[in-house]
């Protein structure tokens, strides 16, 4: 029973995404003045609308491995949630201060995949542009099976080849140019770092520990 507990308050965690999520859908928008970081290499890289697949399928993708470390490595999850949470908190912070946009192509045809870009265009709006946070949340995954006991050659390669398609998708369905996916990648590096080698995982789990033993204690002594 206290491992079953213990399972679901740590899955319950994963809650903390979609809350400071709500900041990205408030910040998505050009009211603070737009810059545009695209280079001439952007424009030599075609729109390929085949990759809105694995763009999509980057949900599952985090879902899945988020989920595996909870079940499986509890100190690399709570390090990578924690990274997780402060890379979001800080791409939103450089949202609001320094907004991108990037050049959308003209969308032509029915197609499944062709509907399915004009499902993602229309539910983005073209700002929130660097760091990509596709990218720095796939180069997570990759930075936290690196240091997880679970690391295996089969699963190594297969978190590698996932998260480079990814990221290469937000390049070729134009969400993205360049430069946002070196910031994202830079950014999920040092922040999975910092948290890794300070063992802020550990720290915050003593915390809560101590937080929660404070709480009891003063429930039990209200009801004396």
């Amino acid at each position: 029973m206290a491992q079953v507990k213990g399972n679901l308050v740590s899955f319950l965690l994963m809650l903390s995404i979609p809350i400071i999520n709500v900041s990205y859908v408030i910040l998505n928008n050009p009211g603070r003045g737009v810059h545009s970081m695209v280079t001439v290499a952007d424009r030599w890289i075609p729109f390929v609308k085949v990759f809105v697949l694995p763009y999509l399928g980057w949900y599952i993708f985090i879902f899945i491995l988020l989920c595996y470390f909870c079940f499986k490595d509890r100190q690399t999850y709570y390090t990578t949630l924690i990274a997780l949470n402060m890379t979001l908190l800080l791409s939103y912070l450089i949202f609001y201060f320094y907004q991108t946009t990037v050049p959308r192509p003209e969308l032509v045809g029915a197609d499944i995949l062709t509907r399915l870009m004009a499902f993602v265009y229309s539910k983005d709006q073209p700002y929130n542009c660097f760091p990509s946070i596709h990218v720095s949340t796939s180069y997570l995954m990759v930075k936290a099976l690196r240091v997880s006991p679970l690391r295996n050659r089969i699963n190594s390669v297969a978190v590698r080849i996932i998260a480079g398609i990814i990221i290469l998708s937000t390049l070729f369905v134009k969400q993205h140019v360049i430069l946002d996916v070196l910031g994202g990648i830079l950014l999920a590096d040092i922040i999975f770092d910092v948290v890794y080698n300070y063992n802020f995982a550990a720290k915050a789990a003593a915390w809560g520990k101590r937080t929660y033993a404070q709480l009891v204690r003063k429930l039990d002594l209200e009801i004396d």
